[in-house]
């Protein structure tokens, strides 16, 4: 996975990263690279997600007035208009393509809700993709202000999921 690619790419990566690490028998993977990190178990008993996580790029938000124009991939991606946060919010984004989950498990309590208190190692969702769960953490300490993704929903690499106030 060196070097810039395509959302499509980097998924046909990390899905040929996950389809050579079940052919070989191996019980544990982890792999780094540059901003990405994967860890991959066969081992039920691992501690997988408490003790893993992938880093987010987090960023503020940029007015509107000073936004540029947004490209047609993204425009597409569900937000929050930029007029309904404060300037201050800083948005959590999905590191790849997945589906969102909010809960560790169905049934369970979500992780994090508007107005809970996070600090950067707080886990604030998963983002599955071919049975690989990834804890999203918050990257900063604040308050979440709005959650921009709806659970159990299909997310593009990059898209908003959280708005923070940091603090």
């Amino acid at each position: 996975m060196s070097g810039p690619k395509t959302n499509g790419a980097a998924l046909a990566d990390i899905e040929a990263l996950i389809a050579d690490f079940q052919a070989s028998g191996m019980r544990e993977l982890h792999v780094r690279a540059g901003d990405v990190e994967i860890y991959l178990s066969t081992d039920a008993s691992a501690p997988g997600l408490g003790a893993q996580a992938v880093a987010v790029r987090v960023e503020p938000i940029v007015p509107a007035s000073a936004a540029p124009t947004a490209t047609p991939e993204l425009a597409a991606v569900p937000t929050a208009a930029p007029c309904d946060l404060p300037d201050n919010a800083v948005i959590v984004r999905a590191p790849y393509l997945g589906t969102f989950y909010r809960a560790p498990k169905p049934g369970s309590p979500v992780y994090v809700d508007v107005g809970s208190v996070v600090t950067a190692d707080t886990e604030m969702c998963l983002v599955e993709v071919m049975k690989l769960f990834t804890a999203v953490r918050a990257g900063l300490s604040g308050t979440v202000h709005a959650i921009l993704a709806t659970d159990g929903a299909m997310v593009e690499a990059d898209q908003p999921l959280f708005a923070v106030i940091p603090g």
